[in-house]
């Protein structure tokens, strides 16, 4: 007898940035056993993007073929999208929250909407099943949705946190089990190479690096630094003080468009460093912690998940010159102590792409009537 077909999953994804592109790619090359249909959506013009994909979607030739299930972004207004295509009413939906926007730190630029927050809350009401890439990010987001909650005058509905908190789990965005190598590199306790990996936003707060790095050098501590990440026509001015501050120590600076360029120099750092406001999950530290470098990192967002406790500095959110001088004691600690690199061994792919096979064949069996 003919094999079955394989069942049709839609694969939604409506702001598709880096870490987005990355993990739908991912999870479509570790799940063979479906039939992927991908839609997805330009990075660019966020406000109207996540307001507007189910609008953008409207007349999409893919979308007259019913699915099996449907998996989407955080991104994607579900809500609209199920209601503009009554052929999905009954199919069952699976959010991914790589982000929530109750939690985005406020850079004093955006213009004061609520809409992209009504838009995750109305998608995680809209789905069956709600992933998060972190416990920090889940939590945020319950948070956040029940004080927006309290917020409103009247009409508000019994039940909804409990209930959402109900449908949801963590999930991680898995780490590639190729970076998971075997290192025998010593930490250089006299010269540290510290690599600072992440978007060049001030969400990632590169004056605080700028502070951390200025500490170390009043303190005496000699150190090479690598400074890498996606960069935007427009950046924070503290890179240009690093760059002129620090510019004798760089062995590294700015984007990696070579991804082996990229997997080899995580594999040549010892330590790596966030300053962050906010992150979800932390990739870009996972992934070095993974390649064989310790973290220095805040004891806040998702850190705590991962991050040996004696890695962590104080978080100080109103003090910036505070916090960078913990973020150095701490750093000075751990070059006295020379702690071994611990590799985040539960993110490996080969162990997550089971859960996220269960995920999905849990709510393929799923009865929506």
């Amino acid at each position: 007898m003919p094999s079955s077909p394989k069942p049709r999953l839609l694969l939604l994804s409506a702001y598709d940035a880096g870490s987005h592109q990355r993990w739908r790619e991912q999870l479509v090359a570790s799940q063979p056993d479906f039939h992927w249909e991908v839609l997805a959506l330009p990075p660019r013009f966020f406000r109207w993007r996540i307001r507007g994909n189910a609008l953008t979607w409207l007349n999409e030739p893919a979308l007259q073929t019913p699915a099996d299930l449907i998996i989407a972004t955080s991104m994607v207004d579900l809500a609209s999208f199920r209601g503009f295509h009554p052929r999905f009413a009954r199919t069952p939906c699976l959010l991914y929250m790589h982000e929530n926007q109750f939690a985005y730190p406020d850079s004093g630029l955006q213009h004061a909407s609520v809409e992209p927050q009504v838009v995750n809350l109305y998608s995680a009401i809209a789905a069956d099943r709600v992933l998060f890439n972190s416990d920090w990010n889940r939590r945020s987001f319950l948070a956040g949705a029940r004080n927006f909650l309290d917020k409103m005058p009247d009409g508000r509905p019994d039940g909804l946190i409990a209930d959402l908190q109900h449908k949801s789990a963590v999930l991680p965005v898995p780490i590639e089990d190729r970076l998971f190598e075997p290192s025998a590199r010593q930490l250089n306790t006299s010269c540290p190479h510290l690599l600072w990996n992440h978007r060049w936003e001030y969400d990632k707060a590169p004056d605080r690096l700028l502070l951390l790095l200025d500490a170390l050098e009043r303190m005496g501590q000699d150190f090479r630094l690598s400074v890498v990440g996606e960069q935007f026509r427009k950046s924070p001015e503290a890179f240009d003080q690093i760059q002129s501050r620090h510019g004798a120590r760089i062995l590294n600076w700015g984007y990696l468009q070579d991804r082996a360029a990229y997997d080899q120099l995580l594999g040549q750092a010892n330590v790596v460093v966030s300053t962050a406001l906010h992150d979800f999950q932390g990739l870009s530290v996972l992934e070095a912690m993974a390649s064989g470098c310790v973290a220095l990192a805040p004891d806040r967002l998702a850190y705590p998940e991962y991050v040996p406790g004696a890695q962590r500095y104080a978080s100080y959110e109103n003090d910036p010159k505070a916090e960078a001088q913990d973020a150095a004691d701490t750093l000075l600690r751990m070059l006295a102590t020379s702690p071994k690199s611990e590799a985040p061994e539960f993110w490996r792919l080969s162990e997550l792409k089971k859960q996220y096979r269960e995920e999905i064949r849990s709510l393929l069996n799923h009865d929506g009537n």
